[in-house]
């Protein structure tokens, strides 16, 4: 398991350069079974780094480009009177897939952005009084724009919270940019080959839970949700579905480091991803001056007084 990991990583490292630990945090989310939320400026990567995951993990994949005159029906499908049988007949929209894009998300109006939030939260949808499962697996990745850019709607809280996870990918450093340079003048990059099949990926996912934690690891992930809780330096403190969160990341990010326990450090690692976007209002930028989770990383000791 660990090999074909390290493999899937290297892959995607072959088509989203220079970015090897957010894609390590991309798994990381998709191992915890969550849904990630990549915020960043247009043309950085966000949809080719979603498309190669998709490929090296081989889960079906639908992408549906955001706007402002999406409705939720585009997204979810809708009923259509079939003539023959007489009776209304649902046609699944690009939901119904292993792996959703949700391209520019915070380009589409609020209510179209809250049709995702039962699918997301358990994994299902109602229409017209009848419930449908979506697929298993299934993750949500969606990218966002900078709030400062012109026709975005911020997204609300409880839909934020609804993200595991929320990385940012950055410009590539001199080197990568380079070498993609390079490859685009010498051949078209071809997407990665599935390593790891649906089947042995739902496997993998059923050990994150088995990684051992220490009281001493839960109690510091305990003292960083109080201290968000009690101070007020944090717009939105820390809930326990965020504890949960936490937890979860920080076994698959020991796991991804081919440990079967947690430390703290690994805790430290997927902080910022898991707290940041829940810690800050939604209408604040994730470019913004003051970075909140390392703000609490730096007031919580790692070890309890």
């Amino acid at each position: 398991m660990q090999t074909q990991l390290e493999q899937a990583i290297e892959a995607i490292s072959q088509v989203v350069l220079g970015k090897k630990h957010q894609i390590k945090l991309a798994l990381t989310c998709l191992l915890a079974k969550g849904h990630l939320l990549i915020e960043d400026l247009p043309g950085m990567g966000k949809t080719s780094l979603s498309q190669a995951i998709a490929s090296t993990i081989g889960l079906e994949f639908n992408r549906v480009q955001f706007t402002s005159d999406l409705m939720p029906a585009d997204i979810i499908g809708i009923s259509i009177f079939d003539n023959t049988s007489k009776e209304f007949a649902f046609h699944k929209g690009p939901l119904f897939s292993q792996m959703l894009l949700a391209d520019e998300i915070n380009r589409a109006s609020p209510k179209t952005q809250s049709a995702l939030l039962e699918a997301m939260e358990e994994h299902q949808v109602s229409v017209d009084g009848t419930t449908w499962p979506l697929p298993n697996p299934f993750f949500v990745i969606a990218t966002q724009n900078p709030l400062h850019q012109s026709g975005t709607y911020p997204l609300p809280e409880s839909q934020l919270d609804r993200f595991f996870m929320r990385i940012q990918l950055g410009y590539p450093d001199w080197q990568s940019e380079r070498q993609m340079l390079m490859e685009l003048t010498s051949h078209s990059t071809m997407p990665p080959k599935t390593i790891i099949d649906t089947t042995q990926f739902l496997d993998i996912q059923s050990q994150i839970p088995k990684i051992n934690t220490s009281a001493a690891v839960i109690d510091y992930i305990l003292r960083l949700v109080t201290f968000s809780r009690e101070s007020e330096e944090f717009p939105n403190p820390l809930s326990p579905r965020a504890s949960k969160a936490i937890l979860l990341a920080a076994k698959a990010w020991a796991f991804l480091s081919s440990r079967d326990y947690v430390i703290p450090e690994d805790v430290q690692a997927v902080l910022p991803s898991v707290a940041e976007h829940r810690l800050r209002s939604s209408f604040s930028s994730a470019n913004a001056a003051d970075n909140l989770s390392n703000k609490l990383m730096e007031s919580v000791d790692t070890l309890a007084a």
